[in-house]
């Protein structure tokens, strides 16, 4: 359930669109302690969840 929710979760949309809003800001936030997040993160293939990870400049998922 984790990896379908957070693929098109809306906040993360927000952030992608514009991630100064306040829903973008408080995506980021969240992503950061999120245990979906880190579920969905680490269920990804390692060169999608690479990519995911640069693009939002998470370093705890690059390694």
């Amino acid at each position: 359930m984790a990896e379908e929710s957070c693929a098109d979760c809306p906040f993360r949309a927000k952030y992608d669109n514009n991630p100064r809003s306040f829903l973008g800001k408080l995506w980021r936030w969240h992503a950061n302690w999120c245990p979906g997040w880190k579920k969905y993160m680490t269920s990804l293939p390692d060169e999608e969840r690479t990519g995911i990870a640069k693009k939002y400049n998470m370093k705890k998922y690059l390694a």
